[in-house]
């Protein structure tokens, strides 16, 4: 989800509870405290986590002559090496900016099937991801077998073209070499335990309803971004390693974005207007059109234009999706 919706949807959990809207319409920040909690754990990787992640390799491509070959044999190298050694190994993959609005495009594909990486070097591109027609190489393909069994956990393959480039982590489990995509993200900042822990820090500065409001307000966003593909560490430091998530939407899809915002809007309205001394909207009618009708329409609509996508081994992945929440942190 995007920090909008993760927000809004802090803030509305906080107003379910009638002694918080009390203290609001006073002038009291306790649904905004909601909303910071919201969107807390992202700024704690943006912010955070990511500047302290340490890499064995870090690939950063000629710009004027940028060699897939080099790009494939360096990423089936580290693989090899964290196969062989039953040590770790992370690397990161830096992007190819040619100017203020220029990036040269390229992408990394896991193929475990046939054991082996593709990487293509692709059009050069603008800021907004719009290729510029004719700019990509003619011999621009290389395919590098890595001659371990590998398992990738996020998506085959892997655009590479604005902002921050991604990085992955190559650890061997069993006879396996599991992938992992920005290892560094939604794990320990991720977890149901440290919004508990946040919670209970809150209640004891702040009073037991900036408690309830910052836990329920940092679990929401760990609950949410479970709906998607990477999954979180939900039980740090209990558990190591991120669960899977349900893999139902991405955290750049349109549709699930805006009836998050619309959701969380309307039942602020819903619950404001029935804390109130003087409650005008009839709950039934109120849910049925304000939710009901359009989950229904968007909803529906969401789930067949899934339904209809042609099917892939993964679905391929705009590095930008996740790297772009990044530059909304920053930004904000």
């Amino acid at each position: 989800m995007k920090g909008i919706a993760h927000f809004i949807t802090g803030v509305a959990i906080a107003t379910f509870f009638p002694q918080v809207v009390q203290q609001g319409a006073q002038g009291g920040l306790l649904p905004v405290w909601g909303g910071v909690a919201g969107i807390l754990p992202d700024t704690l990787d943006f912010k955070f986590a990511r500047y302290f992640e340490s890499y064995d390799d870090e690939i950063d491509p000629d710009p004027h002559h940028p060699d897939p070959h080099k790009i494939a044999a360096r990423v089936a190298q580290a693989m090899r090496q964290a196969y062989e050694s039953n040590e770790p190994r992370n690397i990161m993959l830096h992007t190819i900016r040619l100017g203020a609005d220029l990036w040269r495009q390229y992408s990394l594909r896991f193929n475990p099937e046939a054991g082996e990486i593709v990487v293509r070097i692709g059009p050069l591109v603008n800021t907004g991801q719009v290729p510029y027609p004719g700019s990509t190489p003619e011999q621009n393909e290389a395919r590098v077998q890595v001659g371990v069994p590998m398992v990738h956990t996020y998506d085959a393959e892997n655009k590479i073209d604005i902002f921050s480039g991604p990085s992955f982590l190559f650890e061997r489990r069993g006879d396996n070499l599991y992938v992992s995509f920005l290892d560094w993200h939604r794990r320990w900042s991720h977890s149901l335990t440290l919004a508990g822990l946040l919670g209970l820090a809150a209640g004891l500065l702040l009073g037991r309803w900036a408690g309830l409001v910052v836990g329920l307000g940092f679990a929401g966003h760990v609950l949410e971004d479970q709906l998607g593909h990477m999954g979180s560490n939900l039980f740090w430091p209990l558990t190591r390693r991120r669960m899977s998530g349900l893999h139902l939407l991405r955290s750049g899809d349109a549709i699930p974005n805006f009836l998050t915002v619309w959701t969380a809007l309307a039942l602020i309205l819903f619950n404001l207007d029935r804390f109130s001394d003087t409650p005008r909207l009839a709950p039934l009618p109120y849910l049925l059109l304000s939710l009901g009708l359009p989950w229904l329409v968007l909803g529906g609509l969401y789930l067949y234009r899934r339904l209809r996508r042609a099917p892939e081994p993964r679905e391929k992945l705009r590095q930008g999706d996740i790297l772009a929440e990044a530059e909304e942190i920053e930004l904000g």
